[in-house]
């Protein structure tokens, strides 16, 4: 999963950068930083903790803001 997908991944389910954070136990600045791809110019990999998560969390029924 590349910043792209994670941010498709986030808007598909209708959540906010925040709420993404609080659902993925993250602050939301590092929800930034995963789907710029980078922070200060350097790669940031979107963690294999943080893509399972998001794949457990397709079995939920998607959230409403």
């Amino acid at each position: 999963m590349n910043g792209k997908q994670f941010r498709k991944w986030r808007k598909g389910r209708k959540l906010s950068q925040k709420k993404a954070a609080e659902l993925l136990g993250l602050k939301p600045r590092m929800i930034q930083y995963y789907e710029k791809g980078e922070r200060e110019g350097k790669s940031v990999p979107i963690p294999k903790s943080v893509r399972l998560a998001c794949f457990a969390l397709d079995g939920l029924p998607p959230t409403r803001e």
